[in-house]
């Protein structure tokens, strides 16, 4: 069955992993910012910074949802 879902948890684990560099980590906090969810409230400016650094180190998926926001003047 696996765990339980929590958003919270899941924050908390790619955070430890994007600190030490992770850009599928930094892509997928840049993720969790940038939708909502009870758990976690939705921050376009944590996502661009989380998607930023997933970009930089040649994330595609990261370099589009930025692109995006910038085009919409989100973060």
């Amino acid at each position: 069955k696996g765990v339980p879902q929590d958003h919270k948890k899941a924050v908390q684990w790619y955070r430890k992993a994007a600190d030490q560099g992770n850009a599928s980590a930094q892509f997928g906090l840049g993720y969790m910012y940038c939708t909502t969810s009870e758990e976690v409230a939705q921050d376009f400016t944590k996502a661009a910074h989380w998607f930023l650094k997933a970009a930089d180190q040649g994330h595609a998926i990261a370099q589009n949802n930025l692109g995006s926001m910038y085009r919409y003047g989100e973060g």
